[in-house]
């Protein structure tokens, strides 16, 4: 098995991002039928050795009014498993099921989602005390997840900076993407990490991004 065998595997297994190299190699003709390859023989393996799905088990969701829009909040016995900003209901419920989830309407299960939520919007947390359910995701969606939650109110960092915490030094264009993808903002807070020189992207709009720094102190504090 060659380097670049080894480097499709972490790639496909969300282990690591795809080096220049293997970026130009998966886009001739050889590069795409190997990689589709290897999806074929990963999925036969998770067929038959994979860890069983918890099919229809309870996600509790609610509706939260906050200062940056309405939010969806959902959550499993395991912990918090949505935050969003801009769906519908019906997108938002469509989006539990497919993770195997059957969506149950309850303030009741939410309320300490819901609680914290408040409370850092009313300036009296800044730190929130939530376990996740990161189901779906992959190992390095989570450690660049888990190296967006570690960067404290007030202050920021770069993708750059995300990608070397993670160990993948040059892999910040597929942090930003995973970051793209983050289930759980705010909570989760990817604004807190932005472009060098600059803003950078965010799922739930530019807008949004700045309020939320806003609220933290750190617009105000680097003008």
């Amino acid at each position: 098995m060659t380097k670049l065998d080894h480097e499709l595997i972490a790639t496909l297994l969300g282990d690591a991002p795809p080096s220049p190299a293997l970026a130009r190699w998966l886009e001739t003709d050889r590069g795409r039928r190997e990689a589709a390859a290897y999806r074929r023989t990963l999925a036969a393996l998770d067929r038959a050795y994979g860890a069983p799905t918890a099919v229809d088990r309870p996600v509790y969701w609610c509706a939260v009014p906050s200062p940056v829009g309405r939010l969806l909040v959902a959550a499993s016995e395991t912990g918090l498993v949505r935050i969003s900003f801009s769906q519908s209901e019906a997108s938002f419920l469509r989006d539990l099921r497919r993770l195997g989830a059957q969506p149950v309407h309850s303030p009741a299960r939410t309320a300490d989602v819901v609680h914290q939520l408040r409370a850092y919007f009313a300036g009296e947390r800044r730190a929130f005390d939530l376990r996740f359910d990161l189901t779906g995701m992959s190992s390095f969606q989570r450690r660049v997840l888990m190296a967006a939650a570690s960067v404290p109110a007030g202050e920021v960092v770069s993708y750059g900076e995300i990608a070397r915490r993670i160990g993948q030094p040059g892999g910040s264009r597929a942090v930003g993407q995973a970051l793209g993808r983050n289930p759980i903002p705010i909570v989760i807070p990817c604004h807190r990490v932005v472009a060098t020189g600059g803003i950078g992207g965010y799922g739930g709009g530019l807008a949004r991004k700045r309020k939320l720094l806003r609220l933290e102190g750190w617009l105000a504090a680097s003008g």
